[in-house]
């Protein structure tokens, strides 16, 4: 008789092998070599999900490859319609060529890519901003590869005379088609392009993927079909020959292939192909099919409302607080050596009546590869996390604070503290700036938007160099910044007994009556008139920080100059005294009303 354990045993590593990196089915779950819906939709969501993280460098150069390999078809199109006689079959045989390199090789299309990322904004994982970023970059980077390779191909003396003469009529007889005819077979061919995406992710061997490719592109010549970007190329050419102008060729031809390409691929397949897959069609693809999406302003705004994309994991979407509660985010990198982050975090809260304290493990992966962790891995990432995060919990507890603690998975950490700051309605995000994980993916990035706009709370960026807060500095110019950084001061004063410098500077000694006397007045504003009050007449501000900072522990910072995150990570933050002083720096940025005008230009 048979093992029935062991039958169940063998059936499981078979699915464990033929389950794909990505969590996406490498298999067939009926049919082992024939996908369902759900399974091809599964596979589609995880190929989206890793274009719309990978970095515009990546992604532009992708698509700059692609659309100069278009110009092979270009190229080859031309040949066989001067040799031929412009037969209408013989001519196109190896039209879809380049587009065989193009998707099997991986480059990116923009029309290959009108089905991936509008599925994955289908499911609300991905923000219609995000798709319309990631098009725009395809599409700029395809268009630069159709003008290099048509100049190539105008000037580089390519073509034989016969050649020269099809391929200007190739670019001209587009032209020359009525703008909504040009417009409806533009459609078609959109149709016919995205459906070769959905079928391209059914297939499993790379034969069948070519003659997929090949069928299926052979169409559109033969159809007298258009495609944007052969169109362009084509389009291009007969501008560099001096046939026809760039305006009339974008707004007569290329702009109405455009425009049918896209319906073509959204409405006729994406979406009709969407509907046809059951409420289980992510269930591998998103960690056991998690069910947690952008929200409906998310999902139209993008970063404006909140986030863009829904990270790989994201554990903080079952945290619930208290509209009461003061919150406190502290973004940690590595629970191990954040420890002081965490107190520092938890003595500011304690003096709140009611406050919360948010610790967030962020796991960065590299772009390439952070989708291709399938289920268990994902949860192997989570229970390794929550098992370092146990001693940051045992820390807390010391305090008489409330907790939480989660784990967030995603190429875009630095990004993803913005997010959950503000989706979590957060007052103060206190985080730890050096060189961790957290600062380095902050400069390949893509933050700097969230960082120059409006900030949707307090930040405080702790510098440790030995976490004493017995003596503190507090260099005072007025202002928002000011005012944050006298309330942590105030906090630390009331909690640990810190004894508080305030250090004003003023321009000449002219100038210093003045200075005492708003130094003093600041001071009693905000409930440090027991501070040592020292006025500086020298007029150089690092100078004076940096002789008063020796004999302090900690100095606490904010009101030097305007978008202080943005310059940690750009890394224009001019203040020398910074880096040289022994003692640990808190920098503090409070969120301001600022016109577009100052966003952009201060």
């Amino acid at each position: 008789m048979a093992d029935p354990n062991r039958s169940d045993g063998s059936e499981k590593v078979r699915d464990a092998v033929e389950r794909s990196r990505s969590g996406a089915p490498a298999a067939g779950a009926v049919i082992r070599d024939r996908f369902s819906a759900d399974e091809v939709f599964q596979r589609i969501v995880a190929a989206a999900d890793e274009e719309l993280t990978s970095g515009k460098r990546e992604l532009l150069f992708s698509a700059i490859a692609a659309g100069f390999a278009i110009s092979i078809t270009v190229l080859l199109t031309a040949n066989l319609t001067a040799t031929t006689n412009e037969h209408p079959v013989l001519s196109a045989l190896l039209y879809p060529l380049g587009f065989i390199y193009i998707i099997i090789g991986g480059y990116q299309l923009y029309t290959e890519n009108t089905l991936p990322p509008v599925a994955l904004t289908l499911e609300r994982l991905a923000s219609i901003p995000s798709l319309f970023r990631h098009w725009s970059i395809v599409l700029t980077g395809n268009f630069i590869g159709g003008v290099i390779g048509a100049a190539v191909l105008a000037w580089g003396g390519v073509f034989s005379p016969e050649a020269a003469t099809a391929a200007i009529h190739l670019g001209e007889h587009g032209v020359e088609t009525p703008w909504w005819s040009v417009f409806f077979k533009a459609t078609f061919a959109g149709l016919i392009v995205a459906g070769v995406v959905w079928v391209e992710y059914a297939t499993q061997d790379t034969i069948s993927r070519v003659v997929v490719v090949y069928l299926a592109f052979l169409a559109i010549p033969i159809g007298n079909l258009f495609h944007v970007v052969t169109s362009f190329t084509e389009m291009f050419y007969v501008v560099f020959a001096g046939e026809l102008s760039v305006v009339t060729g974008m707004i007569e031809f290329v702009l109405p292939v455009l425009l049918g390409n896209t319906i073509g691929g959204i409405t006729l397949v994406t979406v009709v192909n969407y509907f046809q897959t059951s409420e289980r069609r992510l269930d591998s693809i998103r960690l056991e099919g998690t069910d947690r999406q952008l929200s409906i302003r998310e999902w139209m705004l993008g970063g404006l409302a909140g986030q863009s994309y829904v990270p790989v994991i994201d554990t903080t979407g079952s945290l619930v607080f208290e509209d009461s509660n003061y919150r406190l985010l502290v973004p940690i990198a590595n629970p191990r050596t954040e420890s002081r982050l965490v107190d520092l975090a938890c003595t500011l809260a304690s003096q709140k009546e009611s406050a919360v304290v948010h610790v967030v493990h962020i796991v960065q992966t590299p772009s390439h590869i952070s989708h291709q962790y399938h289920a268990g891995q994902h949860h192997q990432i989570v229970d390794e996390s929550d098992r370092l995060l146990e001693n940051v919990r045992e820390q807390i507890s010391q305090y008489d604070v409330e907790y939480e603690t989660s784990t967030v998975v995603s190429p875009r950490s630095f990004e993803e503290i913005f997010s959950i700051a503000k989706r979590n309605q957060t007052d103060l995000v206190v985080m730890e700036w050096g060189n961790n994980q957290l600062w380095n993916a902050a400069r390949t990035d893509r933050p700097l938007n969230e960082l120059t706009s409006q900030l949707s709370c307090d930040f405080l960026v702790f510098r440790n160099r030995g976490y004493d807060t017995s003596r503190i500095l507090l260099p005072i110019a007025g202002g928002p910044d000011s005012d944050l950084s006298g309330e942590i001061a105030r906090t630390l004063q009331s909690t640990v007994g810190s004894e508080i410098t305030l250090l004003h500077i003023v321009d000449g000694a002219e100038n210093r009556d003045a200075g005492e006397q708003f130094i003093s007045n600041w001071a009693a504003e905000h409930e440090l008139q027991d501070a040592t009050i020292t006025v500086d007449d020298s007029g150089d501000v690092e100078a004076a920080i940096g002789r008063e900072a020796t004999n302090h522990t900690m100095l606490i910072i904010g009101s030097i100059e305007r978008g202080l995150l943005s310059r940690l990570v750009t890394s224009t933050l001019y203040f020398d005294v910074i880096d040289e002083i022994d003692c640990s720096v808190l920098l503090v940025e409070r969120p301001t009303k600022r016109s577009l005008f100052r966003r952009l230009f201060q």
